[in-house]
């Protein structure tokens, strides 16, 4: 996916709805937290273990860090999020309005692009749709967890994608 000289993907060398992908800045917090919040609250029965300004407060942290924040727009919008650190995919979300049209693919085909040597990630084992979309996507389960290491104390499992081979690993 050929990319900018700011980092950005342009819309036209994408297939599916006009999405541009670049880097999230300062400004974006707010939308990356909405489109995190969103997502959640649609997806999960369980509560999240913050209250949503304390959300906010650590996607601002987020956006700010060392981290690769990247975020998706449409038009105006930004429409999904996605945090890259080192070799792990942290967090990637695509507000529910926006679910199945490719958004999340376009992404995730980003963080490949950025962590050509692999990724690692977590999810929680009753999204059984991000666990058929990461698999999908050539990435393996490697271990299941009890939720004793995540916040929202929730089963999980951890994925990971490796080219070469090497295949998947933990």
């Amino acid at each position: 996916m050929p990319s900018t000289p700011d980092g950005s993907v342009p819309a036209a060398s994408l297939a599916g709805p006009p999405v541009r992908l670049r880097r999230a800045g300062p400004a974006d917090a707010i939308d990356v937290a909405t489109v995190y919040l969103a997502s959640f609250h649609a997806r999960y029965s369980f509560p999240l273990a913050h209250t949503d300004d304390e959300v906010r407060a650590w996607i601002r942290s987020e956006v700010e860090s060392s981290k690769e924040t990247w975020v998706a727009e449409v038009g105006p919008s930004v429409v999904g999020m996605m945090v890259l650190d080192g070799g792990e995919l942290e967090q990637l979300y695509v507000h529910p309005d926006w679910w199945r049209q490719g958004i999340g693919h376009r992404l995730l085909d980003l963080a490949k692009e950025r962590r050509p040597d692999g990724l690692v990630l977590y999810t929680f084992q009753e999204n059984v749709g991000a666990r058929a979309f990461y698999e999908r996507h050539g990435f393996a389960a490697v271990g299941f967890g009890d939720g004793s290491g995540n916040e929202e104390r929730q089963p999980d499992v951890r994925y990971a994608w490796r080219t070469g081979p090497q295949g998947p690993e933990a």
